[in-house]
């Protein structure tokens, strides 16, 4: 099989192998000096249960090339996400999930070479290890994880630094091995530094450094071997100090603008409120898709209503705490419902080598979904973006194999009004026969119902 160098979407940075994606199946290929430690650790009875339990990616060998090197097929993750489109919730789980296959490892005689949220997908609101080549045989008597400082850097510092700092955790996008101490320290204030966990976590570790810098010291200095016995407990020593810091530094429940909307917006009355629902469930049963997105999802109700008809769900929402909510509820009761933070505006970009390691948000979705919701979010687009009618149905239509349920909000609508700042000259002419126009282009229209609000919600059918 020939692989190309730098593979679309995969990864081929690790000496161990690299990973493609072959038209509908993931392929990893493993070079010759790493098969026998990845047939054997594919072999063990741990990553068979890590497997069987959903914690870890199936793999398989899917062949052995006549070079010596291995082929492993894996399991396809329906909607590969990444760690700048999580919620504090999910980049908190990966990191336990992290920390747990890393502590169940050590007593199979392995230990996790990396700490990445990179080697974590989402499987619905479940955090899933993919990188199979991440555990290595473990020296009995080495009480040090080297990856000890990738786990810091790339999981607890940013959380720290969205915590604290405010900064969001999706400018990670930027800051593939995460970041320094030294980046955080010159904006802590000067209690915060010297408060748990920020003393040992950045304080501590940047003064160091900054000695460390100034005698100019050079060299790496050997690892005092222990009795196998103290090496095992110093490790899970030292995880079980991570694990409370991620816990610590994972954000509580929050409240935001956009957190209660679904349930408080005054401009819906509970008629409409009841039957824009009931018109969503009409949808849903005539349409029955199975894979649906729902743009502007907030906490998730209408997803609810999707899975509830049968659907699997991916919900985008810029705001972070509606998203983190409905990522808590999808998981607490175990639905087939992925939030992310996204923009249908400003979509994710395609980012690493060449712009090929990670794919862009659209890049993952078009042709993804037979099922499109768009409830309460085009006027957004037409007044805050300034994205015209007939580009967003484009958009649509590339999103959606075949339905889509939309929400028309007209220029009379007090949020309509609102977002329009003073500009209805500008707008105003955006009525109920442009939005029919623009969605005819692509779609055959179903069902209609118009809400007492004066909004109406379309079934829309590709044409």
């Amino acid at each position: 099989m020939i692989l190309s160098a730098v593979p679309s979407g995969g990864t081929f940075r690790d000496p161990a192998g690299s990973l493609y994606f072959d038209e509908a199946k993931v392929l990893r290929h493993v070079r010759p000096a790493f098969v026998a430690e990845a047939e054997s650790f594919l072999d063990s009875a741990l990553a068979r249960k890590w497997m069987q339990s959903g914690r870890m990616v199936s793999t398989v060998i899917a062949a052995r090339e006549s070079d010596g090197s291995l082929l492993l097929e894996h399991e396809r993750i329906d909607y590969p996400t990444y760690p700048w489109e999580w919620t504090p919730g999910q980049w908190a789980a990966a990191g336990e999930l992290t920390l747990d296959l890393c502590e169940e490892s050590l007593a199979a005689g392995l230990i996790l070479k990396d700490a990445t949220p990179l080697n974590v997908l989402f499987r619905n609101a479940d955090p899933v290890f993919v990188d199979v080549l991440s555990f290595d045989k473990r020296k009995p008597g080495n009480p040090i994880w080297l990856a000890y400082g990738q786990f810091v850097r790339t999981f607890l510092l940013p959380l720290a630094a969205n915590r604290y700092l405010g900064w969001p955790l999706a400018a990670s996008i930027e800051r593939r091995d995460g970041y320094e101490p030294s980046d955080l320290y010159p904006y802590l204030p000067l209690f915060r530094r010297w408060t748990a966990p920020m003393r040992s976590l950045v304080t501590l570790p940047h003064l160091l450094e900054r000695k460390a810098n100034a005698s100019a010291s050079t060299g790496v200095p050997a690892v005092r071997q222990q009795p196998p016995e103290i090496a095992t407990a110093v490790l899970h020593s030292t995880l079980k100090r991570l694990r409370r810091t991620l816990r610590a530094l994972t954000p509580p429940p929050r409240t935001s603008r956009w957190s209660h909307y679904t349930t408080t917006a005054s401009h819906y009355s509970a008629e409409d409120h009841a039957r824009k629902a009931a018109f969503v469930e009409r949808a849903l049963s005539q349409a029955a898709p199975q894979r649906v997105l729902d743009v502007g999802s907030n906490t998730g109700h209408y997803s609810r209503i999707a899975t509830a008809a049968g659907a699997r769900v991916v919900a985008w929402d810029t705001d972070v705490q509606a998203a983190d909510a409905n990522w808590r509820e999808a998981r607490a009761k175990h639905e087939p419902i992925l939030p992310l933070i996204a923009n249908i505006a400003r979509p994710t970009p395609a980012v690493g080598w060449q712009n090929a390691e990670s794919l862009s948000l659209l890049q993952r979705s078009e042709g993804a979904f037979d099922g499109i919701m768009m409830l309460g979010v085009i006027h957004h687009m037409l007044l805050i973006d300034q994205i015209p009618l007939p580009a967003i149905f484009d958009l649509v239509r590339r999103l959606t194999t075949r339905w889509a349920i939309i929400e028309w909000v007209p220029a009379a609508d007090s949020q309509f009004l609102q977002l329009c700042r003073g500009r209805q000259d500008i707008y105003g002419h955006l009525d109920e026969n442009a939005f029919l126009g623009a969605a005819d282009q692509h779609f055959v229209r179903r069902l209609v119902e118009n809400l007492p609000n004066g909004r109406s919600l379309w079934l829309f059918e590709t044409r």
